[in-house]
C-alpha cells in the first residue's frame, strides 16, 4: 500500500501542485503562562497568571494551510473571510510568513470578528504544559449575502487552476461561517461538473449536507449524520449520499474508506504512536495528507495511509498544532519499517 518509493513519488510531485483551502480561518493564539510567576491580584485576590510568551498561528482552515505548506505544496490558495480587527491583522501576518500561500481571496468584513481560539498554556518546572480553559471568539450571526457572493466569485475564478480543494466547515452555527448553504451548493455544482478533481470536505455539524464531493468525517460525525451506530453502515450511507469516496477517521484505528462508485471498502490501519500525544489538529493534518496524495496521483487506500502517516507525526507535537515536513515523513517511515 504505502512504500518508500510511493512516499517519494508523492513528495516529489507536491512542489508542482496548487491546492485550494476554502473555509473558516481562525487565529490560534497560545498564551504561555509561567506558573512560578503567578501573583495575587490586588483588586480581586484571585491568581493573576503571568504570560511570558504569545504564540500565534493560522488555525482551523489555517491548520490545513500550515500542513500543506510544511509538506511542500508549491502553491496554496486560501478562500475565506475574516474581520477587520487586531486578530485579523495578526492572522494575515502569520499567513504572510508562509511560503507559497496566496491569501488574495481572504476577504475582510467590517462587521465580523476574526474567529479566534485563545489557549492559555500553564507551564511548570516538572510537567508538560497544561492547557487551561480555552477562550473562543466566533460569529453567531449569519454571513451577509454580499459576503457570500464575494466567496462564491473567488471560488469560481480560482477553481480551474486548482489541483484539489479542501473544505473546512468549522463553525457550528448554521450559515454563520464561510461554508454556507449557498457555498455547499456551488461546491456540489463544481463537483458534478468536474468529477475527476478532488474536493475533500470536513464539517463538524453538517457533513451529511454535502453532495458531489468527497468527505472526511470522524466516527462521531458519521454516526450523527446518518442516525445509526453501525459505523460501516453509516460510512456507506454517507458515500451513497455524496456519490463520492468517504474517508472516516477512527483515531488510532486508522481510516475506513468507502468508494460508492465501485462499492470498494477498505480499513486502512493507523500507525502506532507511543508516548505523550495531542490529537488537536490531527484531522486537519490527515485531510492535508489525503488531498496531497490524491493530487499526486495515488489511489484512495494509499492516500489514506499517507494521511495516517502525517497524523502520526503531528500528534506527537505537544502544546501546538503540529505539522509534518518531508524530512519528518521520511524519518517516521524509517521508524515504522525498521523499529
Amino acid at each position: 500500500m504505502l512504500t518508500e518509493q510511493i512516499i517519494e513519488q508523492i513528495l516529489d510531485r507536491l512542489p508542482a501542485l496548487c491546492l485550494g483551502v476554502l473555509g473558516d480561518l481562525f487565529l490560534d493564539r497560545y498564551l504561555d503562562i509561567d506558573a512560578a510567576l503567578t501573583e495575587p491580584s490586588i483588586e480581586t485576590g484571585l491568581d493573576a497568571y503571568q504570560v511570558v510568551r504569545v504564540r500565534s498561528s493560522p488555525g482551523a482552515a489555517g491548520t490545513i494551510v500550515n500542513n500543506l505548506v510544511a509538506l511542500g505544496v508549491g502553491r496554496v490558495v486560501v478562500i475565506s473571510l475574516i474581520g477587520d480587527d487586531g486578530e485579523g491583522f495578526e492572522l494575515r501576518q502569520e499567513l504572510g510568513r508562509l511560503k507559497g500561500v496566496d491569501s488574495s481571496a481572504v476577504f475582510t468584513a467590517f462587521d465580523r470578528r476574526t474567529p479566534t481560539y485563545t489557549k492559555p498554556m500553564l507551564m511548570t518546572a516538572k510537567n508538560s504544559p497544561r492547557e487551561l480553559n480555552r477562550l473562543d471568539i466566533k460569529n453567531r450571526t449569519p454571513l451577509k449575502a454580499t459576503d457570500e457572493v464575494r466567496l462564491l466569485s473567488a471560488l469560481q475564478k480560482l477553481w480551474p487552476n486548482l489541483d484539489a480543494l479542501i473544505v473546512l466547515d468549522q463553525v457550528s452555527e448554521p450559515d454563520c461561517g464561510v461554508v454556507t448553504a449557498g457555498v455547499r451548493q456551488r461546491l456540489a455544482d463544481l463537483g458534478a461538473a468536474t468529477p475527476s478533481k478532488l474536493i475533500l470536505a470536513d464539517s463538524r455539524e453538517r457533513i451529511g449536507e454535502f453532495r458531489n464531493v468527497s468527505l472526511k468525517p470522524n466516527q462521531t460525525e458519521c454516526r450523527r449524520a446518518t442516525a445509526t451506530n453501525d459505523l460501516e453502515k453509516a460510512v456507506k450511507m454517507l458515500a451513497d449520499q455524496c456519490e463520492r469516496p468517504v474517508f472516516c477517521t477512527r483515531g488510532g484505528d486508522g481510516i475506513l474508506v468507502v468508494d460508492p462508485r465501485n462499492q470498494a471498502r477498505a480499513a486502512v490501519a493507523g500507525y502506532r504512536v507511543t508516548g505523550p500525544n495531542d490529537s488537536v489538529g490531527a484531522g486537519d493534518s490527515t485531510s492535508a495528507g489525503i488531498a496531497c496524495a490524491i493530487a499526486a496521483g495515488v489511489g484512495l487506500e494509499t492516500a489514506s495511509a499517507f494521511g495516517n502517516l502525517v497524523a502520526s507525526i503531528t500528534i506527537r507535537k505537544i502544546g501546538k498544532t503540529g505539522t509534518a515536513s518531508p524530512a519528518e515523513i521520511r524519518r517516521r517511515w524509517c521508524e515504522i519499517v525498521s523499529p
